[in-house]
Protein backbone atom coordinates (compact mmCIF):
# COMPACT_ATOMS: atom_id res chain seq x y z
CA UNK A 1 0.00 0.00 0.00
CA UNK A 2 1.39 3.44 -0.61
CA UNK A 3 1.01 6.35 1.99
CA UNK A 4 -1.93 8.16 0.62
CA UNK A 5 -3.72 4.79 0.85
CA UNK A 6 -3.08 4.14 4.07
CA UNK A 7 -3.65 8.09 5.15
CA UNK A 8 -7.20 7.18 3.85
CA UNK A 9 -7.72 3.99 5.18
CA UNK A 10 -6.57 5.49 8.91
CA UNK A 11 -8.86 8.56 7.96
CA UNK A 12 -11.79 5.80 7.63
CA UNK A 13 -10.98 3.75 10.51
CA UNK A 14 -10.71 7.07 12.47
CA UNK A 15 -14.26 8.06 11.14
CA UNK A 16 -15.77 4.51 11.77
CA UNK A 17 -14.15 4.77 15.85
CA UNK A 18 -15.83 8.13 15.85
CA UNK A 19 -19.00 6.93 15.13
CA UNK A 20 -19.30 4.20 17.27
CA UNK A 21 -18.19 6.38 20.21
CA UNK A 22 -20.78 9.09 19.49
CA UNK A 23 -23.31 6.20 19.46
CA UNK A 24 -22.12 4.40 22.68
CA UNK A 25 -23.32 7.75 24.35
CA UNK A 26 -26.28 6.88 27.32
CA UNK A 27 -29.59 9.02 26.41
CA UNK A 28 -29.67 12.24 27.98
CA UNK A 29 -31.97 12.15 31.58
CA UNK A 30 -34.92 14.53 31.14
CA UNK A 31 -34.39 16.64 34.54
CA UNK A 32 -37.96 17.37 34.78
CA UNK A 33 -39.40 13.85 34.79
CA UNK A 34 -42.27 13.55 37.42
CA UNK A 35 -41.22 12.22 40.78
CA UNK A 36 -43.62 9.09 41.19
CA UNK A 37 -41.55 7.61 44.34
CA UNK A 38 -40.94 11.07 46.10
CA UNK A 39 -42.60 10.10 49.31
CA UNK A 40 -40.99 6.84 49.45
CA UNK A 41 -37.53 8.90 48.52
CA UNK A 42 -37.94 11.24 51.27
CA UNK A 43 -39.10 8.67 53.98
CA UNK A 44 -35.63 7.26 53.36
CA UNK A 45 -33.44 10.21 53.84
CA UNK A 46 -36.00 12.13 56.97
CA UNK A 47 -34.12 10.23 59.89
CA UNK A 48 -30.85 11.70 58.91
CA UNK A 49 -32.25 15.43 59.11
CA UNK A 50 -33.92 15.06 62.49
CA UNK A 51 -32.91 14.97 65.81
CA UNK A 52 -35.37 12.50 66.84
CA UNK A 53 -37.21 10.89 64.13
CA UNK A 54 -38.92 8.21 66.69
CA UNK A 55 -40.93 11.41 67.63
CA UNK A 56 -42.37 13.64 64.92
CA UNK A 57 -45.69 15.81 65.31
CA UNK A 58 -47.41 17.94 62.84
CA UNK A 59 -46.17 16.24 59.65
CA UNK A 60 -47.41 17.83 56.27
CA UNK A 61 -45.92 16.85 52.77
CA UNK A 62 -47.23 18.48 49.25
CA UNK A 63 -47.71 17.32 46.12
CA UNK A 64 -44.90 18.03 43.75
CA UNK A 65 -44.82 21.31 41.65
CA UNK A 66 -42.48 22.58 39.26
CA UNK A 67 -41.05 25.66 40.93
CA UNK A 68 -37.74 27.91 39.59
CA UNK A 69 -34.49 26.41 41.33
CA UNK A 70 -31.98 28.92 40.49
CA UNK A 71 -31.91 29.65 36.33
CA UNK A 72 -34.23 25.58 35.77
CA UNK A 73 -37.19 24.91 36.90
CA UNK A 74 -37.66 21.50 38.74
CA UNK A 75 -40.00 19.62 40.98
CA UNK A 76 -39.94 20.41 44.39
CA UNK A 77 -42.07 18.83 47.67
CA UNK A 78 -42.18 20.66 50.40
CA UNK A 79 -42.59 18.80 53.91
CA UNK A 80 -42.47 19.91 57.33
CA UNK A 81 -42.66 18.46 60.79
CA UNK A 82 -42.12 19.08 64.52
CA UNK A 83 -39.48 16.77 65.83
CA UNK A 84 -38.77 16.43 69.47
CA UNK A 85 -35.24 18.34 70.27
CA UNK A 86 -32.38 17.01 72.58
CA UNK A 87 -33.97 18.59 75.46
CA UNK A 88 -37.37 16.35 74.97
CA UNK A 89 -39.26 19.48 74.11
CA UNK A 90 -41.28 20.40 70.66
CA UNK A 91 -39.49 23.54 69.22
CA UNK A 92 -42.05 23.69 66.24
CA UNK A 93 -42.46 23.05 63.08
CA UNK A 94 -39.73 22.87 60.48
CA UNK A 95 -40.10 23.11 56.79
CA UNK A 96 -37.78 21.70 54.10
CA UNK A 97 -37.32 21.54 50.61
CA UNK A 98 -36.85 18.47 48.35
CA UNK A 99 -35.45 19.13 45.21
CA UNK A 100 -36.02 16.29 42.03
CA UNK A 101 -33.74 15.79 39.22
CA UNK A 102 -34.66 12.80 36.53
CA UNK A 103 -37.46 12.05 38.93
CA UNK A 104 -35.39 11.33 41.82
CA UNK A 105 -34.36 13.06 45.01
CA UNK A 106 -31.71 15.21 44.33
CA UNK A 107 -31.40 17.22 47.33
CA UNK A 108 -33.30 17.92 50.93
CA UNK A 109 -32.57 21.20 52.51
CA UNK A 110 -34.00 23.78 55.08
CA UNK A 111 -36.73 25.83 53.08
CA UNK A 112 -36.42 29.87 52.84
CA UNK A 113 -40.30 30.81 53.37
CA UNK A 114 -40.70 31.55 49.58
CA UNK A 115 -39.36 28.19 48.73
CA UNK A 116 -42.98 26.51 49.95
CA UNK A 117 -45.41 29.78 50.00
CA UNK A 118 -48.93 28.99 48.60
CA UNK A 119 -48.33 25.06 48.68
CA UNK A 120 -50.99 22.77 50.20
CA UNK A 121 -49.67 20.86 52.75
CA UNK A 122 -51.56 17.25 53.69
CA UNK A 123 -51.30 14.96 56.69
CA UNK A 124 -47.89 12.84 56.53
CA UNK A 125 -48.91 10.66 59.06
CA UNK A 126 -45.85 8.42 57.43
CA UNK A 127 -43.90 10.08 58.54
CA UNK A 128 -45.35 10.75 61.78
CA UNK A 129 -44.89 6.53 62.30
CA UNK A 130 -42.11 5.82 60.53
CA UNK A 131 -39.70 4.94 63.48
CA UNK A 132 -42.54 2.74 65.06
CA UNK A 133 -42.28 0.15 61.69
CA UNK A 134 -38.09 0.23 61.64
CA UNK A 135 -35.45 1.15 63.42
CA UNK A 136 -34.03 5.25 63.05
CA UNK A 137 -30.77 5.95 64.39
Amino acid sequence: MNGSATRVLLLALMFALAACAASSKEPEVNPNLFPTDYKNEILFVMPKLLRDPAHVRDAGITDPVLRQAGKEQRYVVCVRANSRGLDGSYPGVKERVAYFYGGYLNQLVDAAPEQCAGLAYKPFPELEKLCMAKSCG
